[in-house]
């Protein structure tokens, strides 16, 4: 056998070919980040692009408005029902307050006829 060795050559970096160094710089203030060439085309994009990004932000508005929108009518709702159920307790209340008084085929009289009246005046 015959023995034969390859050795690798060592490569060099090009990260090293990549950062030449800059030197002094001419206004003297190498505090400062180096400036870079002025590009003004460089912002711009094609008409097809700003018409999907205005479709792409119309599109989560829209969906963070029903989202906003659902949040405000369940919490409606739970005001509503907590109000209806106060309103059911005081009422209770009340006609116990009568029924220590009167009598309690009155009091049952009394409430099927303000029944009567809610549903005549609403």
């Amino acid at each position: 056998m015959s023995a034969t060795t390859t050795e690798v050559a060592p490569v060099l970096a090009p990260a090293a070919t990549a950062s030449k160094p800059l030197g002094m710089r001419v206004n003297g203030k190498q505090w400062h980040a180096p400036k870079k060439a002025f590009r003004p085309t460089k912002g711009l994009t094609s008409y097809e692009a700003r018409v999907k990004l205005r479709a792409d932000q119309a599109a989560m508005k829209a969906k963070e408005k029903e989202m906003k929108e659902e949040k405000e009518a369940e919490r409606k709702k739970r005001t509503q029902a907590l109000k209806e159920k106060r309103a059911a307790k005081e009422e209770k209340e009340r006609y116990e307050k009568i029924a220590e008084k009167m009598h309690k085929k009155r009091v049952e009289r009394l409430k099927r006829k303000e029944k009567r009246n809610k549903l005549i005046n609403s």
